[in-house]
């Protein structure tokens, strides 16, 4: 916890100075210590972008980026901007801020954070974005935004990879600036992300904020756009953000076209960056082959697409069995899964349903373009892969758009303080949730309170592995796990491994003495077939 706040308070300075440079080059997003805050995370997590091509986001990056951060930050007296907080405000901010930390201080336990998070945070502080990074783990063809943003501050700034935990500090102190409580009955759900880097959390705290900025009133189109569509960069699920920013000031404002022009720069890059990791323009989808040799081989996607099929349903389903459903099969079956996966897909769309009788009901241009918007990210996340976990963003939204205007500070106060018991309960004792919810999954890999967490937060370490060679790629694989969270790179997780061979082909290096130049897949000959045949053999030896 200790480590955590001088983390934060380290941070938050930096970020209000970046923020106040990138106001200097393209205006206010709005006024107050969080509208500097993220602009100063849109103009970090975009520079480190770009930076990511050419070389890693190391100590080299991160130390000149602080001290630019913090100069502008003392140089513009950024700091009085805190003494404009009442004692009401600051007291308030502290509990909230206290109950964060503590929350962030556990164990991380979403397996994406050790099969996604860290691999990619790793490959992007030692290497950069590397060219067809998606043939050795198609997972790392992600590369989210948000993940670079973070490996920025993982060498030295946040180290322990708390940045989700300073992100909920800066929304508590958002929403007390703005006097716009229903933010803090938000903020104990969300205490559930602060323990790993994922991209879900600042995808739901950014869409509030822009929601709640343009029901307000606020008219800067351009920042506002862009903002949005830095947004789906994190996580492309978001693309009903980006819509309804542009909707609303196409057609309530009657927008010129310039105002989208640094959106669409950012939406660029973001495609850009894709082709240069994944091969195609947006992840994981195959679509707009520029024929480029570095692109994920064909049957690596299809087990890819098929294992996501089965994810719908939670995998309570073979892929031959989902494929020999009826129309009615497709429904029925997503609704009536077992475990708490059918009671949130229920609730999905009866929400949905009840929030487009609301906007009938209200009959006001913005409510219904919100719901227009839903309704097309709802649609395109159904057709792809239903998971419930790509529209979680939507009930904070529609609960947002009903409420806001319902939760003064006393009632705001009482729902954060009940709330957040109840969640930290359930962090500090799992046994709870693991008896009493076993189809949460998520839940049996939490892990209680230890007393070595007040001064820094909790994580694992593993550091097993074998090394193998395969052709010109000589990589490391973890063993007796399927993670490679902690593998020295360049890994390869047993899952992966398994999907080359059965496809016929593996990674190797375009150029045998430079990583950084990328990967390519080939077609293995008898000799790499041999290797690969070693590997199998040394597994099976290992795990007898």
């Amino acid at each position: 916890m200790i480590l955590i706040l001088f983390s934060s308070i380290f941070i938050i300075p930096v970020l209000m100075g970046w923020g106040k440079i990138m106001e200097n080059i393209w205006g206010v997003l709005f006024q107050g210590i969080s509208g500097k805050i993220l602009s100063g995370i849109l103009g970090l997590s975009l520079i480190w972008t770009v930076i990511s091509f050419f070389t890693p986001l190391n100590i080299n990056i991160e130390i000149p980026s602080i001290f630019s951060g913090l100069f502008f930050f003392f140089k513009n007296k950024l700091y009085q901007n805190f003494y404009k907080l009442t004692k009401k405000d600051f007291k308030v901010l502290s509990v909230s801020s206290l109950v964060i930390i503590f929350a962030g201080s556990f164990y991380p336990y979403i397996l994406d954070h050790f099969g996604y998070y860290i691999p990619t945070l790793k490959w992007l502080t030692e290497y950069g974005l590397v060219k067809g990074i998606s043939n050795v783990d198609l997972t790392l063809g992600q590369m989210s935004v948000w993940h670079t943003f973070q490996a920025g501050f993982s060498n030295f700034s946040d180290p322990f990879l708390r940045i989700n935990t300073v992100l909920l500090i800066i929304y508590s102190m958002y929403s007390i600036e703005k006097k716009n409580w229903i933010h803090l009955c938000f903020l104990p759900i969300l205490l559930l992300f602060s323990q790993s880097p994922s991209p879900d959390l600042p995808v739901i705290i950014f869409s509030v904020i822009i929601l709640n900025e343009i029901i307000a009133g606020n008219r800067n189109i351009t920042l506002l756009f862009a903002f949005s569509v830095f947004v789906f960069t994190i996580k492309p699920t978001m693309i009903w953000l980006p819509i309804l920013v542009f909707l609303n000031f196409v057609f309530i404002f009657k927008s010129n076209f310039k105002q989208f022009l640094l959106g669409s720069s950012i939406l660029f890059l973001f495609f850009v960056k894709n082709i240069w990791t994944f091969g195609y323009p947006v992840f994981p989808i195959a679509i707009g082959d520029l024929g480029l040799s570095w692109k994920p081989n064909s049957e690596v996607l299809k087990i890819s697409s098929q294992f996501a099929i089965m994810k719908t349903y939670d995998m309570q389903y073979t892929y031959e069995e989902i494929q020999n459903f009826s129309t009615w099969d497709y429904i029925k079956n997503w609704f009536s899964l077992e475990g708490i996966k059918s009671k949130i897909n229920i609730i999905f769309i009866l929400s949905l349903i009840i929030f487009i009788v609301f906007a009938w009901i209200k009959k006001k241009k913005l409510i219904t373009l919100i719901c227009i918007s839903l309704l097309i990210k709802s649609i395109i996340v159904l057709a792809f892969s239903a998971q419930y976990r790509f529209f979680t963003d939507v009930f904070f939204v529609i609960f947002f758009v009903i409420f806001h205007e319902y939760f003064d500070q006393k009632k705001a106060v009482i729902v954060f303080s009940i709330l957040s018991v109840f969640f930290i309960s359930i962090l500090s004792f799992p046994e709870f949730i693991q008896r009493y919810l076993p189809s949460f999954r998520a839940g049996n890999f939490m892990r209680g309170f230890e007393k070595e967490q007040i001064y820094k937060p909790a994580t694992y370490e593993y550091q097993q592995f074998h090394t193998f060679k395969v052709g010109n790629f000589k990589f490391n694989m973890v063993h007796h796990y399927p993670y490679s969270f902690d593998t020295p790179l360049p890994a390869i997780t047993p899952a992966y491994f398994f999907d080359n061979v059965k496809a016929g082909i593996f990674p190797q290096l375009s150029d045998k003495n430079d990583i950084k130049k990328g990967f390519i897949w080939k077609k293995m000959t008898s000799e790499e077939k041999e290797e690969v045949q070693k590997v199998i053999n040394t597994i099976k030896n290992n795990d007898k």
